[in-house]
């Protein structure tokens, strides 16, 4: 049960990310417009759960999470450019840090809630 809420919540943050990059360029709210751009970090993701056998531990910070994080972005961009989609210096930043802040970053808050439940 927890490789499935903790891989949600991966997909989550992605989806996110795809939804709020889309509106902010003010592109069109279609389904297979969202899907075109979400696909490549999806797949990604499912990348970096493989390499790095997320499911093993898929709340850890390291090495499962860094790992599905790295392995995310560079497959997601890795893709995006043989689909012909952009890749813009400015575009890998943001997508670097978002997902970092994102897919880190629950794991942190669950690891720090784990840690205050454990010593209460």
């Amino acid at each position: 049960m927890r490789r499935v809420i903790a891989a949600g919540l991966d997909v989550c943050c992605l989806l996110v990310f795809v939804a709020i990059g889309r509106a902010s360029h003010e592109e069109a709210a279609s389904l297979s417009g969202f899907g075109t751009t979400a696909w490549p970090f999806l797949v990604g993701l499912a990348l970096g759960w493989g390499v790095t056998r997320g499911w093993r531990e898929p709340f850890a910070f390291v090495p499962a999470g860094i790992g599905i994080w790295a392995v995310t972005v560079a497959g997601g961009m890795a893709l995006r450019a043989l689909s012909g989609q952009g890749t813009a210096v400015a575009f890998v930043i943001v997508a670097t840090v978002f997902t970092g802040v994102t897919l880190l970053g629950w794991r942190l808050a669950a690891r720090f809630v784990r840690v205050r439940s454990l010593s209460a």
